[in-house]
């Protein structure tokens, strides 16, 4: 993938870009006017009325389209080429941004993600014999690290808790998802854009619920919530209710406007826990001010802050628990090194930027009410690509590591990572599952097929990643609110306050200590020092773990505050 996404992934994508600058042309001349009109993401100014930020967006030569009132966001069209410029100057507006991808999932991800298939490896011989259920879970040593397999036995997951799954899709055909998927629940919040994502599978270009052409939404539904049905695998809550909420491309790419409208209809739907493994772009770090960007750099980079912070505590006040994927750039958070890699779009135009902690922020797993989670292989350890750090880390969770387990035979084997639901269509895109529906041969390692007594098959693939760790925190959360939720006589089902949710996570988790010496070294894994990471804290906090390791059992066997 060209930029790399949470899921598993190392810098950044790239990005919606604000076109932020003076206003534009003399008083009185005539509008300069393309040929077709631009879309633009608008954002208004804290404290402005939606009818006041309209006003301000038609004085500024555009025209709304589409809008959420709840975090003051807007859809517009406009043929001015100068329209971004004009609404800048508007006092209503934060700034217009034409609308270009913010945000990356892996789908082409080899670096983090994929990092197994650079090598020759095998299945390995990690197995959680206590945990198997279905076919294939005897390859998810997560669930035996986190004690869902016996978390299960108390509480498996209730229909009326519902997780959405913000992400890329969620291939609903899996005989593993399709009993948990809510069709009804489920939406698309991304249009499909033929310049990038090519043309487009349906009339009016919105995919239908219950798809995923990218492959990483559908992996993270799987480890949340796959059904425990004698098929393929099951997940860390196999009894809840799976929600898809499509806010990011077919090719990868995300969109402010997508994600923010999911996050908002999560809140006004009623989903229970939402999990997030992405990140904003085109800027590895948003920063409210940073010297060494424009104005205009830094007037899109606030907006980006205010259109997400506004999301995500919507989300959280209307009893959202938000769980997101710490990052896979090999971190600390709390002191980020200087960002070479921003903005990344347009091509070369990256920079050195010192980075402000204080003022800079890592969106969404640095924003309000976003539970932040690392990633462990089987051994525990922290993976050398995930991101740490006292400041924002939550908990750990298994995420797969490629490079565990050194100077052992399951060294760089594909069962050193995750194994989940994977959509066939990927997969044969890929070339590891041929137009017949079988495994190509030399994939047997990685690629899994698995059919129902009816004859229906799901497929199933290894990833790695912190992206691979928030979908188990995120079981783990659905599992507490099936636990001690109570009834939502509104919307039905459960619901649970999403602080005590939290809570409940931290205080159950499997507290770890840093490692001796507490600097870790992944040079006999073959990383270089810029992989070395310093774990400080204690063992009930630390950077490299936080509050512990999630553990299922705990959290649905231990009374509530």
């Amino acid at each position: 993938m060209r930029k790399r996404l949470i899921a598993g992934a190392v810098a950044t994508a790239t990005g919606l870009t604000f076109l932020i600058t003076g206003p534009g042309g003399s008083a009185g001349a005539a509008p300069a006017l393309s040929s077709a009109a631009t879309e633009y993401t608008v954002v208004a100014e804290d404290g402005v009325s939606a009818e006041a930020a309209v006003q301000a967006i038609t004085a500024a030569g555009g025209t709304v389209v589409g809008r959420n009132d709840a975090v003051g966001m807007f859809q517009v069209t406009s043929q001015r080429t100068d329209f971004a410029a004009r609404a800048t100057a508007e006092t209503a507006l934060i700034g217009a941004s034409e609308r270009k991808a913010i945000g990356y999932a892996p789908k082409a991800d080899k670096v983090i993600e994929r990092e197994n298939l650079a090598s020759a490896a095998s299945s390995g011989r990690h197995s959680s014999k206590g945990a198997k259920l279905d076919p294939l879970d005897d390859k998810l040593w997560g669930l035996k690290m986190i004690r869902a397999d016996a978390a299960r036995k108390k509480e498996a997951g209730d229909r009326g808790i519902t997780v959405g799954v913000l992400d890329t899709g969620l291939d609903a055909s899996n005989p593993d998802l399709a009993p948990n998927f809510s069709r009804r629940l489920s939406r698309n919040f991304a249009t499909d854009l033929v310049d990038i994502d090519g043309p487009c599978e349906v009339a009016g270009c919105l995919d239908p619920v219950g798809t995923d052409d990218g492959g990483h939404g559908t992996h993270v539904a799987g480890t949340i919530g796959a059904a425990a049905n004698g098929s393929g695998v099951s997940g860390v809550a196999p009894g809840v209710t799976l929600v898809e909420l499509k806010g990011g491309q077919d090719s990868g790419y995300f969109f402010l406007e997508p994600v923010v409208n999911a996050l908002t209809y999560a809140g006004d739907a009623g989903i229970d826990v939402v999990n997030m493994s992405f990140y904003v772009d085109p800027w590895l770090y948003n920063c409210t001010g940073n010297p060494a960007d424009t104005a205009a750099e830094q007037a899109e980079q606030k907006a980006i802050i205010q259109g997400m912070k506004r999301a995500l505590n919507y989300a959280h006040r209307r009893g959202v628990t938000l769980v997101g994927a710490l990052g896979n750039n090999h971190e600390d958070l709390g002191k980020p090194r200087t960002d070479t890699s921003s903005p990344d779009y347009p091509a070369d135009a990256a920079k050195p930027r010192p980075v402000d902690n204080d003022t800079c922020w890592d969106l969404p797993v640095e924003g309000p009410h976003v539970i932040g989670v690392s990633s462990v292989g089987p051994s525990g350890q922290k993976a050398d690509y995930s991101n740490y750090g006292l400041e924002q880390i939550s908990v750990a969770a298994p995420g797969g590591w490629f490079r565990d387990g050194f100077g052992t035979p399951t060294s760089r084997t594909n069962g050193n990572e995750i194994l989940s639901t994977y959509p066939l269509k990927v997969l044969q895109e890929e070339g590891t599952v041929d137009a017949a529906g079988n495994v190509v041969a030399g994939n047997e390692d990685l690629v899994f097929k698995d059919c129902t007594k009816a004859g229906v098959c799901g497929y199933y693939t290894y990833l790695q990643g912190t992206s691979m760790a928030s979908p188990h925190a995120a079981g783990v959360a659905a599992l507490i609110a099936s636990r001690f939720g109570v009834r939502d006589w509104w919307r039905g089902g459960l619901t649970m306050s999403p602080d005590k949710v939290e809570k409940q996570l931290y205080r159950t988790a499997a507290e770890t200590a840093c490692p001796q010496p507490p600097l870790k070294s992944y040079v006999q894994e073959g990383r270089d020092a810029s992989f070395d990471a310093l774990c400080e804290g204690g063992k009930r906090f630390n950077g490299f773990y936080g509050h512990g390791i999630v553990d299922a059992y705990a959290a649905v066997t231990t009374h509530l505050h």
